[in-house]
């Protein structure tokens, strides 16, 4: 599975946005199961400011004393699911995309372990939860929801997994990572057969 993932991502050119906006930085965290990795989600706290109530990946803006955007993620992940950095073996960052609260957001994938015991900081995040990658791949969408951005409608794609609904920025970050390394196939810019 690992190999696959440092193949695919080795090989994969993501989009960068020419946009001067803030910055973030996401974990796509994708466990180290043999057989069958799950990707880790969070659910964010319904007292936050921004995206409350919402399925997220794990991460946040950068502060000025974060090397990087990879580093931001790694210290975000930290805080908001108590995960080391050094538990993380990042492995390729994925196409930027722009929240619609205009934060521009750098996910990177990075490999985590399976049994870790996940803490959820309870001023950020209500809970921490897993879904199979293969649920993913059988694209068992609940709906399809239009959004613009830039010009352009994108189909993006809600997934229901227990009580949990992953659309949004975080499906679209989701269907960037199917297609790159799993060849998903999934499309934004059509809508899907059927409607």
């Amino acid at each position: 599975m690992h190999d696959l993932l440092t193949e695919r991502l080795a090989g994969y050119a993501p989009r960068q946005l020419a946009l001067d906006y803030p910055e973030a930085g996401v974990l796509v965290p994708v466990t180290d199961a043999p057989g069958r990795p799950e990707l880790l989600f969070t659910l964010r706290s319904s007292s936050l400011k921004t995206h409350r109530g919402q399925v997220s990946f794990p991460g946040g803006k950068r502060d000025v004393s974060d090397p990087s955007l990879a580093a931001t993620a790694l210290r975000e992940t930290h805080e908001e699911i108590g995960l080391p950095p050094e538990r993380v073996r990042i492995v390729g960052p994925l196409s930027q995309v722009m929240s619609r609260y205009g934060i521009l957001v750098t996910p990177y994938v990075g490999v985590i372990p399976q049994e870790h015991a996940f803490v959820a900081n309870p001023a950020e995040i209500e809970s921490i939860f897993k879904v199979p990658i293969e649920f993913f791949l059988e694209d068992r969408r609940e709906r399809t929801d239009p959004l613009n951005f830039l010009n352009h409608t994108f189909y993006v794609p809600c997934y229901r997994w227990d009580r949990y609904q992953i659309w949004g920025l975080s499906a679209v970050v989701l269907v960037d990572f199917l297609n790159a390394v799993y060849d998903a196939g999934i499309d934004l810019l059509e809508p899907p057969e059927g409607g």
